[in-house]
């Protein structure tokens, strides 16, 4: 069942990718779309399996792979309860994206392709998740970020995109260069890529040294650091996060699949994975700690201030992933998993959503040219708003809740009940937590409620009129469209009525409102319940904390109710702001404009790193270029011995001039010359 689950996918992705044009695009959205949903109906019943507690641990062989000295491992299949839940997150997500693709990428000439992309990127992302040896895990890491360079680089026709692929490759493969180095280490230390093995000597190595950069080091401080380094380009947590917003620049769908449910979980999975390692190094897990913390405030500020519907979304899933790890350095590996797991439905739904209101706006993704959808496209509204509710983690304590209050309140409770650097993330995540309610209730607010603005959109207006119209200039411009156009956009957006998405879009939201709202409810015993979770993950080498997730439900009143409270503040701050009295977000720029720069700017980041990196790293290429190939290698190489020929044929063709006088001028040279020769050695 396993092999079938892993490689229908190539399979599928193989036949679609090689054989489009005999098959057609038809055939290649029907065999791709069919093997995944083949994938997702084998998946959940292992799934469900663990959660009732007659699933067990299993490893199964494919082949033979390396044999080379002490390096030996097979290709193996390994099947637990964390690898069935990454089994479910990514089957059913992908399924439901490659069914939504249907409607939303009907239009391409290029489907086969895209779809056969999309396939090879679940099978990489299924190889990574049932590797039993770290060797087999980085062949899966590679894949995805193969993969995903040629999705978010998709249209390539499209400068933005190009450059939004390249730098996804570049960023992943400095995160890459650690998990490299940290995999050689392991191999080093434990003699062996085994990940079972490695995780049964792990407590053995704690207190050793290894000697690192010249310096004596805690061994697994530098193993455990150099790992979670591939998990944070991997997982774009803050340093190695500037290519998650970019990669918007691809199709909504690829959005969905790559960086809201698989792929940037792919950090997550790795640390609760290699969970006993991190358990030898307090170090690697402050730091774990600190990073997710750090993560999950940074995002959720930039998130406050985007206009881009895609990009909010975006930056709130960094901010989500910051929730994951930093509950994983606290060492709710459980919670981390749940979270991971709720936020697969939730957050793919909100995309695919985002999709559809793009859909019915002409393209548009400006969310300042949105408004008053919510009776033009009703279901996508009410898809939006499960999404909404459920990340912004409405529900009440000991009552009821959607998908996203069980995991991240679950998460922040566990941090409380950690002690020490828990209660600082504890903290960040109720503040992170408000600002993720702003803005989430803003996105639904711009798009769906209030008056529509879409006059001002370029893409509304060449699609009515065939005219064109310029954006504004910068974020404060967009605060004057809002009113300026708001008495006269019905008379300029009569010509257009926004329509709802296919089925092929809307069943793909149905089902993933179904998850985020029960999945949260439905499964939150087997994650951080110590009883049913201890038992759930069994077997899975997972370091499940069962004293911890026992405090964790432990912890006083008020620390159970916090979350609710910031999260009706800001439902009320973004329903004060953006329908009460709109102009408040005007005034608030005018008052603070180097705070709302230094957001709007997504903390400079990208400006910071283009003067550290880019532009030397370009100046280098240009001296290695201009001065190294053209001025040294080419100067005195093949240009050289071009000019030398090209030389001597000039003189050549100076010399066979034709003229009977100028041959018996040489000869008479060639006289002379063997006379003087002569008269100097012989007389």
């Amino acid at each position: 069942m396993i092999q079938a689950i892993v490689f229908l996918p190539l399979l599928a992705a193989l036949v679609a990718g090689l054989g489009q044009r005999a098959i057609g695009p038809f055939a290649s959205k029907l065999i791709t779309t069919g093997a995944l949903f083949a994938s997702c109906a084998l998946s959940w019943p292992i799934f469900l399996s663990f959660v009732m507690g007659t699933g067990e641990a299993s490893v199964v062989p494919v082949m033979q792979w390396v044999s080379s000295g002490a390096l030996q491992f097979d290709w193996e299949l390994r099947v637990d309860a964390l690898t069935a839940v990454m089994l479910v997150v990514i089957t059913t997500v992908s399924a439901l994206v490659h069914l939504y693709s249907w409607g939303y990428m009907e239009e391409d000439p290029d489907q086969p392709r895209f779809f056969a992309y999309l396939s090879l990127f679940t099978f990489a992302m299924l190889m990574l998740v049932t590797a039993n040896n770290l060797v087999q895990m980085f062949f899966g890491w590679e894949g995805v970020g193969l993969a995903s360079y040629l999705l978010i680089g998709f249209w390539y026709k499209k400068p933005s995109a190009n450059a939004a692929a390249i730098k996804a490759f570049v960023v992943n493969r400095v995160g890459d260069l650690g998990f490299m180095l940290g995999i050689f280490g392991t191999f080093l230390v434990f003699g062996t890529v085994s990940i079972p093995a490695i995780l049964d000597a792990a407590p053995g190595m704690a207190g050793s040294s290894i000697t690192f950069l010249g310096m004596r080091l805690d061994t697994m401080t530098i193993l455990c650091l150099l790992l979670f380094i591939g998990a944070m380009g991997k997982s774009a947590q803050l340093g190695l996060h500037t290519w998650l917003p970019d990669a918007m620049e691809g199709p909504t769908p690829v959005s969905a699949l790559i960086h809201a449910a698989t792929m940037v979980t792919a950090g997550v999975f790795m640390v609760c994975r290699l969970s006993p390692m991190f358990e030898t190094s307090e170090v690697a897990l402050g730091v774990v700690t600190f990073v997710g913390a750090a993560t999950c405030l940074f995002a959720a500020t930039v998130g406050t201030t985007q206009w881009d519907i895609k990009r909010v979304i975006a930056y709130s899933t960094c901010s989500q992933l910051g929730y994951m790890f930093f509950a994983a350095g606290v060492g709710a590996y459980g919670a981390a998993m749940f979270h991971l797991f709720t936020h697969a439905f939730f957050k793919a739904l909100l995309f695919l959503g985002a999709g559809s209101v793009i859909h019915a706006m002409h393209h548009e993704q400006d969310m300042r040219y949105y408004g008053a959808l919510r009776k033009h496209i009703p279901l996508t509204y009410w898809a939006m708003m499960m999404g909404t509710l459920a990340i912004t983690g409405v529900g009440i304590a000991g009552v009821a809740g959607f998908a996203g209050f069980h995991s991240k309140d679950g998460i922040l409770e566990a941090a409380f009940a950690a002690g020490g650097g828990g209660v600082i993330a504890f903290w960040v995540g109720i503040f992170a937590a408000l600002l993720t309610s702003f803005y989430s209730w803003r996105l639904v607010f711009l798009t769906f409620h209030g008056q529509p603005r879409w006059a001002a959109s370029e893409h509304i207006q060449h699609a009515v009129h065939g005219d064109h119209h310029d954006h504004p200039a910068d974020e404060h411009a967009g605060h004057d469209v809002m009113h300026a156009h708001a008495a006269d956009a019905h008379e300029g957006t009569a010509g257009y009525h926004p329509h709802e998405s296919p089925w092929t879009m809307l069943i793909p939201l149905g089902l993933l409102s179904v998850g985020a709202v029960f999945a949260g409810y439905a499964f939150k015993y087997q994650f951080i319940y110590p009883e049913q979770g201890l038992a759930f993950w069994e077997g899975s080498m997972l370091a499940y904390d069962a004293e911890l997730m026992h405090l964790a439900h432990e912890v006083p009143t008020w620390v159970k109710w916090t979350p609710f409270a910031v999260m009706a503040l800001g439902l009320f701050l973004a329903w004060n702001s953006y329908i009460r009295n709109t102009t408040l977000p005007a005034k608030f720029v005018a008052q603070f404009k180097l705070l709302h720069a230094f957001l709007f700017n997504k903390w400079y980041f990208d400006e910071l790193y283009n003067v550290l990196f880019v532009r030397p790293a370009f100046a280098i290429g240009r001296f290695f270029w201009k001065r190294g190939d053209e001025g040294t290698i080419d100067r005195f190489g093949p240009d050289g011995v071009a000019a030398l020929v090209q030389g001597g044929t000039r003189l050549a063709v100076r010399l066979q001039s034709g003229y009977v006088y100028g041959y018996a001028f040489v000869m008479l040279l060639g006289l002379v010359g063997l006379a003087s020769w002569a008269m100097v050695n012989f007389l």
